[in-house]
């Protein structure tokens, strides 16, 4: 790697270990609040630290194209691994869809919560080019010099993206609804090796997203596509993906276990 690219990951990952302490931070102020206000706050630092630690790994990848795929996956394992453990994998397990589908939350805490990730997905988009304005690297340089614009994400068609990020979520939603069969120190691991592996397979046709909050400060400004494709791909495929999920995992194999016990018992 050219010195550049150092230099530019050198930067990157001082962000990023910057962004997870002042997140950290956020986390014990909660201890002085509590309620609904501490789980607000709790909301918004880990939608935060997710945002903007995604932003600069999605930067610097895009702008480095000589950096090694072991880095870039290795950057990415550790982000996702310190964002999960941060936030109990809300990554998209805790994303309200999820929670609001497994029965955990009302309507109206579901909306409140989609109201605090949204707000904080919005700050985080507006802390980077903040952050990037400053030209520390070259690559931020580079992205202020093209008015921190980003370009079609999609690899694929809109059908083939939108499927994409449905069955992505599908198995990593599934591998959520069974962590608790891990011994609690695998459970971080386990996620984050999911996840990644995810990117690394299905990052090409969609970006690989998996998380509708997510989406919105990473791929919604973007141009090459309009508001309502974005939506098609990266709200209704994750939450398809999840809704079904729950519905197999939850509803259906309980549902014929049941019945073959209930069957077994009657013979």
């Amino acid at each position: 790697m050219s010195a550049p690219v150092l230099s530019a990951v050198g930067v990157s990952v001082g962000v990023v270990v910057s962004v997870v302490l002042l997140c950290e931070l956020l986390r014990w102020f909660r201890r002085f609040l509590s309620g609904d206000s501490g789980r607000v706050l709790l909301e918004g630092a880990s939608t935060l630290q997710l945002c903007w630690c995604a932003l600069e790994l999605k930067l610097l990848g895009e702008r480095s194209s000589d950096l090694p795929l072991s880095w870039r996956l290795s950057l990415l394992y550790a982000v996702t691994a310190c964002t999960c453990r941060a936030s109990a994998g809300q990554l998209l397990s805790d994303w309200p869809s999820g929670a609001r589908v497994s029965g955990r939350l009302t309507l109206r805490a579901a909306l409140g919560l989609v109201s605090v990730q949204l707000s904080a997905a919005l700050v985080a988009r507006a802390l980077a080019v903040l952050v990037w304005s400053h030209g520390w690297s070259e690559v931020h340089e580079q992205h202020r010099r093209f008015g921190y614009r980003c370009f079609d994400p999609l690899g694929g068609t809109l059908l083939e993206a939108a499927a994409n990020e449905l069955a992505l979520s599908f198995i990593v939603q599934g591998v959520v609804l069974h962590l608790h069969k891990l011994e609690p120190a695998l459970r971080v691991h386990a996620l984050s090796a999911t996840i990644t592996a995810a990117v690394y397979a299905g990052g090409a046709v969609s970006g690989a997203v998996l998380n509708p909050v997510l989406a919105v400060s990473l791929q919604f400004p973007c141009s090459g596509h309009s508001l309502l494709d974005y939506l098609f791909v990266y709200w209704l495929g994750p939450i398809l993906g999840v809704a079904s999920c729950f519905l197999l995992f939850q509803i259906i194999v309980p549902f014929l276990s049941e019945k073959d016990v209930h069957k077994q018992k009657t013979q």
